[in-house]
């Protein structure tokens, strides 16, 4: 052992700082340069006698960069980067594809599937296999409903979709029509004591009938109105064409997307059917694609009850000084 190493080590030693592993091998090899015996040492640092052996040999041969331990690579990966992607396209396909008699996975039947079917054995605990899930961005929600379409031509009919709402973003509307729709009381808001809300009974009687809602929604504005009714027909149907021609009072063509109701396309339906003034893009059947209204409408019709009023039809001229168009005030609805 050099000057300078000693130096070293006894500043190690003394200081105490840093990885836990280099203060103890230096302890090692200051005892043994001082003459103290093997199994003195391996008492003084809580080491095996070969542990002990094994660093002053090691500082014999490399100096002071004995002192760095040498990490090696653990042990191979028991589960391979295909095993987590099998993991994965297990988790996200529905249990009965796979011949299991349950509607969907717990960690507990995914881990006891993974470990015994005719496809992969893969062996994981049930903890590994959450945090797989969760590394993947695999999270465990609720199902969601949809429709298929049947029409044939429902290809076409979104190609238009996607036309006119591209070239003519502004000159494009959306209509339909929800129902029935329930009346039902909807919570409120008050002041009340803690842990003691206002309540409302759960026992009623829907004496009032059913309400259906028509509802208009302005692609260009994101503008959207309505009107609840007791009943659906042409003649409401028509009185929201005409609040749509209302909000582009220019002349020009609107664009308005129905469904497939055939009341909307009732050839006796002096909005529909032709013109200069108007364009009428027809759904694919079952909407369920394309239509921009869908989630708007919806969640009025479920949050609202009375009437919205349409949009202000856009008016020409010049805006006031020194305010920018959206700053102006806002026209009240025709």
């Amino acid at each position: 052992m050099t000057e300078a190493e000693g130096r070293r080590l006894q500043q190690i030693v003394r200081r105490g700082k840093g990885s836990a592993i280099r203060v103890r091998r230096a302890m090692i090899i200051m005892a043994s340069a001082s003459g103290t015996p093997v199994p003195a040492i391996a008492r003084l640092v809580a080491a095996d006698e070969d542990t002990v052996r094994d660093v002053v040999h090691a500082f014999n041969d490399k100096g002071l960069a004995a002192l760095d331990p040498l990490w090696a690579g653990g042990r191979p990966r028991l589960i391979t980067d295909d095993d987590i992607t099998f993991v994965v396209t297990t988790a996200t396909t529905r249990p009965a594809k796979l011949g299991q008699p349950f509607t969907h996975w717990s960690l507990r039947k995914l881990a006891a599937y993974l470990a015994d079917n005719p496809v992969r054995v893969v062996r994981i605990g049930r903890e590994r296999l959450r945090q797989i899930l969760r590394e993947r961005g695999i999270t465990f929600q609720r199902t969601r409903t949809w429709k298929e379409s049947t029409d044939p031509d429902k290809e076409a009919k979104l190609d238009r979709i996607e036309q006119v709402t591209t070239e003519h973003p502004d000159r494009c509307f959306a209509f339909d029509q929800f129902g029935p729709l329930s009346i039902r009381p909807c919570h409120g808001s008050a002041w009340a004591p803690r842990s003691k809300p206002h309540r409302l009974p759960a026992t009623y009687h829907r004496t009032h009938g059913i309400r259906y809602f028509h509802g208009c929604y302005s692609l260009g504005d994101d503008q959207l109105w309505g009107v609840t009714r007791r009943r659906k027909g042409g003649d409401h149907s028509l009185a929201a064409f005409k609040s749509i021609r209302a909000a582009r009072p220019d002349g020009e063509p609107v664009y308005v997307i129905l469904d497939n109701l055939l009341g909307e396309q009732d050839t006796q339906n002096p909005f529909l059917g032709g013109g200069k003034q108007r364009r009428t893009v027809f759904h694919a059947d079952q909407r369920v694609l394309g239509e921009p209204d869908r989630g708007p409408v919806r969640t009025v019709a479920h949050l609202r009850d009375g009437r919205f009023e349409p949009p202000q039809p856009h008016r020409s001229g010049p805006a006031p000084a020194g305010l920018p168009a959206l700053a102006q005030r806002q026209r009240p609805p025709p």
